[in-house]
């Protein structure tokens, strides 16, 4: 219990430092002036690191110890927070974006949540994983929010007669403080954390490998579809669309990540009764369609009531599909099995925001929107398809 409460701290920690440089990324970098193109490439950068770290964590995570990663990437972060405060070239940030995994997305999605999910199912029992998944993705998302209501300070700094550009950068220093006190945290979790770990290396079954490659690629599917559509970028739409300040798109993300954060308690709720898969696909499909109808607003109020709508949705299938994975593998498989569906969705999410940046500046400001939502709804179709048969142990029949 005590190993639960510490990765849930520790990830509330990093999700207010994500959720902070979610919205304010994009902006610090436009008042540096950088390109939407640019700013793409920076974000692509930060989350090909994050990937790189990811794919580590995934084949070697168990024998580097679990706890001794988790402290290492919680270091790793905390640069990529003093290189966003520090440096002013496009190279440079990109460089210092990748060496310190900087999270632009809005949403924690890195190498720590894979050895955090791999660490969770060991806390509870079956009837209990997907609520203690739900819980987990409550408390991230409530840090998402936070974070995102944090991006007022920099308005708020520069009306007390700070510069503001400054004051942008300062945030980063914020970011890199809160990873930097995730770091002790990892250390203190207990020898059970590594349960499963220890030894050789086990194969994988290749029932396993089978489930996890097929679903991998359903998830990639997904993920470069979320790239289209990180919160940098999203802020960034709304920014250039509505000329709106950055202090009410921080509102608009803390609101969004409220959502966020309740309808992971719904989604246990009603995976309880209607199934993993069921809930991951048809509280999905609706979110896509109303984040393509963003592009058709008339104003800001009717974009953000619409976008709101979507945030109440979008997250649902998070815990679900957690929780699904874990459930389909082996406990000692579960530290692969996460790291390789992870790895495919940060993959994804790093290729897709250099695109959509340039597709921003060369086609269209909402071109990220259609895409992405069209392709999310083709992996939810998809994803139905092939593993609507397949249950996890609590909804097998006796």
């Amino acid at each position: 219990m005590n190993d639960r409460r510490l990765i849930y701290a520790a990830a509330f920690l990093r999700a207010l430092a994500t959720g902070m440089a979610g919205v304010l990324l994009g902006l610090t970098l436009a008042r540096l002036g950088f390109s939407a193109a640019a700013i793409g490439a920076v974000l692509s950068a930060g989350l090909a690191g994050a990937t790189l770290a990811l794919l580590i964590v995934a084949w070697a995570g168990d024998r580097l110890g679990r706890r001794r990663c988790l402290f290492g990437l919680s270091l790793l972060g905390a640069l990529g927070g003093l290189g966003a405060a520090l440096v002013s070239e496009p190279w440079a940030m990109a460089a210092a974006a990748f060496v310190g995994i900087l999270n632009g997305m809005g949403r924690d999605r890195g190498a720590a949540l894979v050895l955090e999910q791999a660490i969770l199912p060991a806390t509870t029992d079956d009837a209990g994983r997907t609520g203690a998944f739900a819980r987990y993705n409550l408390l991230t998302d409530i840090g998402h929010a936070l974070g995102a209501l944090l991006a007022a300070a920099p308005t708020l700094l520069a009306a007390a007669g700070i510069d503001e550009t400054q004051a942008f950068r300062a945030m980063f220093l914020l970011y890199a403080a809160l990873l930097a006190t995730g770091a002790p945290l990892a250390l203190k979790l207990s020898a059970s954390a590594e349960s499963g770990a220890a030894g050789p290396r086990r194969p994988v079954s290749p029932q396993s490998k089978k489930i996890i490659w097929k679903i991998s690629a359903l998830f990639a599917i997904d993920s470069i579809a979320g790239g289209f559509l990180g919160s940098a970028l999203l802020s960034y739409f709304f920014f250039e669309r509505f000329a709106v300040p950055a202090a009410m798109i921080g509102g608009l993300f803390f609101a969004a990540r409220v959502l966020n954060a309740l309808s992971h308690l719904g989604a246990a709720w009603l995976a309880a009764r209607i199934g993993l898969v069921n809930t991951m696909v048809f509280t999905h499909i609706p979110s896509s369609v109303l984040l393509a109808s963003v592009a058709f607003a008339p104003n800001f109020p009717v974009a953000a009531l619409l976008f709101l709508l979507r945030e109440g949705l979008v997250e649902m299938d998070v815990p679900t599909r957690q929780s699904y994975v874990m459930a389909v593998v082996a406990p000692e498989e579960r530290t692969w099995a996460s790291g390789v569906t992870h790895l495919v969705r940060l993959g994804g999410w790093a290729v897709a925001p250099a695109f959509a940046g340039w597709l921003m500046q060369a086609a269209a400001l909402a071109a990220p929107l259609f895409i992405g939502a069209g392709m999310k709804i083709a992996y939810d179709l998809l994803l139905w398809r092939a593993f609507r048969k397949l249950k996890p142990p609590e909804e097998r029949k006796p």
